[in-house]
């Protein structure tokens, strides 16, 4: 343990503790519904340190997580504490500033994880001022976890993009007569689909439409389609999708086709065209262009070609790998494609964060060795 988390161990009592395990469990909960706003949990103490209200963000323009938990509580939070996975806002937005509900509500102590990087330390400082015992730092590890897409993408100002791949032990995603069903097994699917659940949209390539037609959409562990449903997007800078595929025709969830080609009404069937500049830059200006349309999170699920070109440009913040334990031999599709690494001392490296199996299958998330890691209290 580092000298700051023992410092943090003698800050903070037990009951914030497990207040604060509680808040980053209900942040959990905003993940797919609060874009482009952070996941927030909130727990109310009484003077008492006893819980008294809890809460979470639970749609873009709607409360925050302190107000659900300020309501809940209700006269109990004089006096009390406000444990919160996130430092309370300061600024006015569509709904009010959450230091101010803080404060007129009588709050004396605050408990928040992970700083807000776009508040530059104002909404601490505001408490501050108004004489509230402000503490950060626990349990930030975790809070980050849970809200490392809107972190991440609050620094780059483009979504966090995870790139998710499901391949054999020889890194294949089809056979040789290019069928790909099923590689994984139905716990590794069911998997894929809450992450499907938990982001803002889901992106393919162009190729990945002409060859598989996929529907992308997000169901429940019945098989029945959830009711909201991330946008779906096409990376197609030729723009090959036709009017027919499932992407531009069924609706079932909104549908941005990102390509440099000018159209004269904007539209493919049910789907909308973006134009973005072309040239080199095309990947990293269509992520921009995602962000400024409020995606904070995006899952890449292909092709290879797509999957490539997007680790070559280092724009994968986080790769979901699931293996399944079976071989394609040397014709199989490879998982990636095009690119190009002259030596294993130029060989893209990552850590892996985490792993899990699922059935017969075994799923790793990792993220580039450079991403940063932050410490916090444990």
């Amino acid at each position: 343990m580092t000298s700051a988390a023992h410092e943090a161990a003698r800050t903070f009592t037990e009951d914030e503790r497990t207040a604060m395990r509680r808040a980053v469990s209900l942040a959990r909960r905003g993940l797919g519904t609060v874009a482009p706003n952070p996941v927030v949990g909130a727990v109310i103490l009484d003077r008492e340190g006893r819980q008294a209200g809890a809460g979470w963000h639970r749609k873009a323009g709607g409360p925050h997580a302190e107000v659900h938990a300020l309501r809940a509580a209700g006269p109990l939070a004089q006096g009390g504490t406000a444990v919160v996975t996130l430092e309370p806002c300061s600024r006015q937005g569509r709904t009010g500033p959450c230091t101010r509900a803080l404060l007129d509500a009588g709050i004396r102590r605050v408990v928040y994880a992970v700083s807000d990087p776009t508040l530059s330390g104002e909404g601490a400082a505001a408490l501050r001022e108004a004489g509230v015992d402000v503490r950060s730092g626990l349990l930030a590890e975790r809070a980050a976890e849970v809200n490392h897409a809107w972190l991440a993408s609050s620094v780059t100002r483009r979504p966090h993009v995870t790139l998710k791949l499901a391949a054999t032990l020889d890194g294949r995603i089809a056979a040789r007569d290019g069928s790909s069903r099923w590689i994984t097994g139905p716990p590794a699917r069911r998997d894929t689909h809450l992450l499907r659940a938990r982001t803002d949209a889901i992106a393919v390539g162009s190729n990945t439409v002409l060859v598989d037609d996929p529907e992308l959409t997000a169901r429940d562990p019945a098989g029945r389609p959830r009711t909201r449903q991330p946008v779906r997007v096409v990376f197609d800078r030729r723009l090959r999708t036709t009017a027919g595929s499932r992407l531009a025709s069924d609706g079932a969830a909104p549908t941005w086709i990102l390509t440099t080609r000018t159209t004269g009404d904007g539209y493919l069937g049910a789907a909308e065209l973006i134009t973005v500049a072309p040239g080199a830059r095309y990947l990293g200006t269509s992520l921009h262009e995602l962000y400024d349309r409020g995606i904070r999170s995006l899952l890449v699920e292909g092709g290879a070609t797509l999957a490539g070109a997007l680790l070559a440009e280092s724009l994968v913040d986080r790769i979901v790998w699931y293996s399944a334990a079976r071989l394609l031999g040397q014709d199989g599709a490879p998982a990636v494609r095009g690119l190009d690494v002259p030596s294993c001392g130029a060989a893209p490296v990552f850590r892996v964060i985490g792993t899990r199996r699922l059935g017969e299958d075994v799923r790793t998330v990792l993220e580039p060795r450079s991403a940063p890691h932050e410490e916090g209290a444990t």
